[in-house]
């Protein structure tokens, strides 16, 4: 009668004031940059900016509050392109493997954020299994970028991707 439980925690934890004159406040009281995560549209990314905070972390959470969330990777070219390089854009979500880690930089974004694959990696073999993870990704990004013809992180550039947006602009 009271609906789920899920229901009942997200009505009890989500605070429905908030608004982005609290990051303001938060400014107010911490001398620590802000990054901003779950930024998915321009438009949040613009807001995010003009509030003050430091960087943004584009992120849908693992998608797991809304179904039909747009993936990361899908998102993050627009919000790089809508603060203009006024502030840092990290990405969250996605990263599995050294490739998806060219296409975040190709696409703008400043450093990913890994999650999952080193939970995975620590779970299975603890401190070694993190850190097994990481290189593996490391190894995985230095082939990637040999295979595109990129000596340094800094020769990764948008041209290095295609884009499902890209095919389909082709196709007009």
């Amino acid at each position: 009668t009271d609906g789920s439980k899920l229901e009942k925690y997200a009505r009890d934890t989500l605070d429905p004031s908030l608004s982005w004159k609290d990051v303001e406040w938060l400014k107010s009281i911490t001398g620590l940059p802000i990054l901003l995560k779950g930024i998915v549209t321009a438009e949040d990314a613009r807001k995010a900016v003009e509030a003050g905070a430091a960087g943004i972390i584009v992120s849908n959470h693992g998608a797991r509050q809304l179904d039909y969330a747009p993936a990361t990777i899908s998102a993050l070219e627009e919000v790089v392109k809508a603060v203009g390089g006024a502030v840092p854009v990290l990405v969250d979500g996605g990263v599995r493997r050294g490739t998806d880690v060219l296409k975040a930089l190709a696409l703008g974004a400043r450093a990913v954020m890994v999650g999952r694959p080193v939970l995975y990696g620590l779970a299975a073999r603890g401190e070694a299994g993190a850190k097994h993870v990481i290189e593996m990704l490391n190894r995985e990004l230095e082939l990637a970028m040999a295979l595109c013809g990129c000596r340094s992180v800094a020769e990764i550039t948008r041209d290095r991707v295609h884009t499902e947006g890209d095919r389909l602009r082709s196709l007009l």
